[in-house]
């Protein structure tokens, strides 16, 4: 059957993805019928149109899926009432069981502008000739009928002014949407000013497919935004960072373990350490159903790993240690390029055959292509997602990649085989210097 998704007015290029994580997590198809290319162009309409096999899939969907608003059996839709009212005297077999003793209620809509009640009663007036005999109850009804006027340029239209007209029973409201308050960052017990907003750590959670039983990594979880999530969804986490005054915060008890207990979720976050990735003491790979990171690139904090900056030679002469006070190994500058090839060989070593690896990538906008992408992976990984979260100049991109392969591969060394792809004349990817180009570029001209 058909059913119309109705999507929060945001991340238009996220909408795709996470249907089609959810559904896979949960073992069924969605059909997407006349809208067969949507995975190679964002969706800038809030209305789509999709198959299930049942309607049960359509309260699974809305329950976990952070961008549905609601979900409607579909009837009919045209670019005028016309249509509309002719293809949904053809569909009466799918609403006329409901036209007996139930009670119901009637709700006409508009994307981007309000509807004037004298209209909205014309509307619904001229679907008298479905002959609802039920009550209508406009609080609790048994069905609730909506009409939605679409007119996705917004802004000044005389009121009749729509593009497209759609119309159908209201199966489910999304109730995952809720969540966003219940993770609000500025609710959370700890929390840094690099910590991820709740709406895109959902979606994070939700690309990862986490779930009941599944080991999920954060390799740069810092104040623990993204293990939060996954924890709510069922999924135990592992966190790990280079700085483990992130983790910990002031207090005796660390940070991100004091915010999982106040969602409840502290008894799933399994462990945190303080450790380089590219140092790092996994001695077993296949063991993570998923990686979820969101990895510094320098606009808030940049990212460091183990070792020294390149210094005179008349400096070298070792620090005087201080009494009483721990060992800082020094940490020089990682850069973003090198960053994410290693996160994804690491993935790969880690992952589980079919797991995921799910990260932001910032990038500058002028200079993106699809190789910058397509250049990071590497044999046994394969891009699922790529959903662009766009700031003007530059935007950041949720990137999911999944492990294809079944071999068990060896520990990356991350230094042999970054000298081995230097040593070729490889593509240029544009968030390569991304913190460089952030502050000297076009940071400055949108100032």
């Amino acid at each position: 059957m058909k059913y119309l998704f109705v999507f929060a007015q945001s991340h238009e290029e996220f909408r795709v993805p996470e249907l089609l994580s959810i559904s896979e997590l949960h073992g069924f198809t969605i059909g997407f019928d006349r809208y067969a290319n949507v995975l190679d162009k964002a969706i800038k309409r809030p209305f789509m149109i999709l198959t299930l096999d049942k309607e049960e899939h359509a309260h699974v969907l809305a329950q976990r899926c952070i961008l549905i608003k609601s979900v409607h059996e579909f009837y009919a839709e045209g670019a005028s009432y016309e249509v509309l009212h002719e293809q949904n005297s053809r569909a009466r077999p799918q609403w006329e069981r409901y036209i007996p003793d139930t009670s119901f209620k009637f709700c006409v809509l508009g994307y981007n502008f309000t509807i004037g009640q004298r209209r909205q009663r014309q509307i619904i007036e001229s679907f008298a000739y479905m002959d609802f005999l039920g009550k209508i109850e406009m609080k609790n009804p048994e069905v609730t009928l909506t009409v939605f006027e679409e007119s996705p340029d917004g802004g000044l239209r005389k009121d009749g002014e729509f593009t497209q007209v759609y119309f159908g029973r209201l199966v489910v409201d999304g109730t995952a949407r809720s969540l966003m308050g219940t993770f609000d960052v500025k609710k959370r017990q700890y929390f840094g000013n690099t910590s991820m907003e709740a709406e895109i750590s959902l979606l994070m959670a939700n690309q990862t497919l986490a779930s009941p039983g599944k080991l999920i990594y954060d390799p740069f979880i810092g104040t623990g935004s993204m293990a939060y999530t996954t924890a709510y969804f069922g999924a135990f986490v592992y966190g790990s960072d280079i700085d483990g005054r992130q983790m910990r915060g002031k207090d005796k008890t660390p940070g991100i373990i004091r915010a999982a207990a106040q969602y409840g979720v502290a008894s799933r976050i399994m462990d945190l350490c303080t450790f380089d990735i590219t140092n790092h003491p996994w001695r077993c790979g296949n063991f993570f159903d998923a990686i979820i990171t969101d990895p510094p690139y320098g606009v808030r904090a940049g990212a460091k790993r183990l070792g020294r900056k390149k210094i005179r030679e008349d400096r070298l002469q070792p620090a005087t240690p201080r009494p009483n006070e721990p060992y800082i190994p020094p940490t020089k500058p990682y850069e973003l390029s090198q960053l994410v090839t290693d996160l994804v060989l690491l993935a790969r070593y880690l992952l589980r055959p079919g797991g995921r690896l799910v990260f932001f990538l910032p990038t500058v906008s002028d200079e993106y292509a699809p190789p910058d992408i397509n250049t990071v992976l590497c044999e046994g990984m394969e891009l699922v997602a790529n959903s662009l979260q766009d700031f003007g100049s530059w935007g950041r991109r949720l990137i999911t990649i999944k492990k294809t392969a079944h071999t068990e591969y060896l520990p990356p060394s991350f230094d042999s085989v970054r000298e081995a792809e230097e040593s070729r004349d490889t593509h240029v990817p544009a968030h390569k210097d991304f913190r460089e180009k952030y502050f000297q570029g076009f940071k400055k001209d949108g100032e």
